[in-house]
Order: C-alpha cells, then sequence, then structure tokens
C-alpha cells in the first residue's frame, strides 16, 4: 500500500485504463484486461464499446466477468454475433482498435506465452492456453499487454510462442502477414514499457510513483532499455479508486 492509500495493482489498472480513450473499440480479454476495461467505461470512456471474445459487443457488465461465457456480458450487450463473426468480420476485418490482453511471460519483443511452463511436453504448469490472444495481436490496429512485473513474467526467453508480438525484431510483423500494429505499450504494477520505433524493443518510458528505474530492471529478465526521458506517471485519482473498488464479481471479490 502506498502512502496515498493505493496498491500496486490498483495502480497498474488505472494507468491500463487511462490508455482507453472515448469510444474505442475493445477487445478484451478476461482477467486484468477486463478490469482495467471496465474502469475506463465507468470513469472518463463511458462509450468505450467492449467486446469479448464469446461474440458480445457492447458488453457492459454490472460486475467483472469471470469468464467469456459469463452470462451477463450477453444480457448487457448492445449485440451478441457468433465467435466466427467476431473473428472474421470484426478482428481480421481490422474493425477493432484495441486489443487487451495479458500473459505469463512476456519477452523483450512483446511475444507473449500462455501455454505451457517448462517444456511443451512435459510442462512444469498447464496454462489456459491462447484462446483468441494470437489473432487478436495480429490484428487489431494496436495491442495493449498487462501483468505484473517479475522476472518470472519478463523473461529472456519464453517457453512456448504463444501470441506473437514483433518476433524477432525489426520487419517480423510483416513477414508474418500481420495487420495490426502491435503491442504498443505494456503496463505492469511498477512501469509502462513501450517499443523502441527501431528495434520494436520494449522500453522503460514511464515509471509508477514510488518506483524506481533500478527496481524495474530487477525485475525484468533481460538487460532493460531505458528511455532518454523517463516520466513519472500520476497517481490514482480519487474517483478512479472508488470506481476501481467498485467493480467486483459476481461472488463479491473487489476489483482493485
Amino acid at each position: 500500500m502506498s502512502e496515498n492509500g493505493y496498491t500496486a495493482a490498483e495502480m497498474m489498472a488505472v494507468a491500463a485504463a487511462r490508455r482507453l480513450d472515448d469510444g474505442t473499440v475493445c477487445f478484451v480479454g478476461i482477467g486484468l484486461p477486463s478490469r482495467a476495461a471496465n474502469l475506463a467505461r465507468a470513469t472518463h470512456a463511458p462509450r468505450c464499446v467492449l467486446i469479448y471474445e464469446s461474440g458480445t459487443i457492447g458488453a457492459k457488465p454490472r460486475h467483472l466477468p469471470l469468464s467469456i461465457g459469463d452470462g451477463e456480458l450477453a444480457e448487457t450487450a448492445d449485440a451478441v454475433v457468433s465467435v466466427p463473426e467476431i473473428f472474421g468480420y470484426w478482428l481480421q476485418g481490422g474493425r477493432i482498435d484495441v486489443g487487451f490482453l495479458s500473459a505469463a511471460q512476456i519477452d523483450r519483443f512483446g511475444n507473449l506465452n500462455s501455454t505451457v511452463i517448462g517444456d511443451y511436453e512435459h510442462p512444469k504448469v498447464r496454462l489456459p492456453g491462447g484462446g483468441g490472444a494470437p489473432e487478436i495481436a495480429a490484428s487489431c490496429r494496436e495491442t495493449l499487454v498487462m501483468l505484473g512485473h517479475t522476472p518470472r513474467a519478463f523473461v529472456e526467453r519464453l517457453d512456448f510462442v504463444t501470441t506473437v508480438g514483433y518476433g524477432d525484431g525489426p520487419g517480423a510483423r510483416g513477414r508474418y502477414g500481420l495487420t495490426g500494429r502491435g503491442v504498443t505499450a505494456v503496463i505492469t504494477d511498477l512501469c509502462v514499457l513501450e517499443p523502441d520505433p527501431a528495434t520494436c524493443e520494449l522500453t522503460l518510458t514511464l515509471l509508477h510513483p514510488g518506483t524506481t528505474v533500478e527496481r524495474v530492471k530487477e525485475q525484468t529478465g533481460w538487460p532493460l532499455r531505458i528511455a532518454e526521458h523517463v516520466e513519472t506517471g500520476v497517481p490514482p485519482t480519487e474517483a478512479e479508486l472508488a470506481a476501481l473498488r467498485s467493480l467486483k464479481t459476481v461472488d463479491g471479490r473487489s476489483g482493485g
């Protein structure tokens, strides 16, 4: 808990929510991305259009969904379409502004792993898998990623490449035929990383209040690039914290 009464997780959610403009069409993953997107809709971006993989367009859940199959997503949506239409017409058709994802691991080029930890045939942990994440990162106009900043998550080499960010660097997305811009920001509980325009390598550009460059470097599993001018973010406002803490899952757990 910070001196101002908010947690690092709350700072991460607020920082991520601030990345969504009013009216943005956002393809939302369950968990951290859903928390941030619904916070944006509850505060500065009430016309943000939330799309979930199950086919709900314009969902306005009263609680944070536990899965894409949460019935309230369909009950509160402007429209419900088939999954093939969501992916074939909306996503691959270039009609979605932002894809919001999380993962278990990320590397310096924004590639993501949500499949296994350890060897694929004999993993230490079997994860939920990619779901729609590979297609979301391939086709959305831009992709935002949220995850806790630890050496176990920010790794030199992924155990499995589930979702391509910038592949092995400049030019990879074009070679793979990926139409979206790619990862434009990684929001963590410590900072914000953005890809260097020349190298595509994730670079520290913003520190959350109370965090240091040294702390971020310690928690990153590769030699982290540091921007020439690193900004310090703005702490959450009382209104943002109140809205975030009012978001609860169906079982009553807080969204903060």
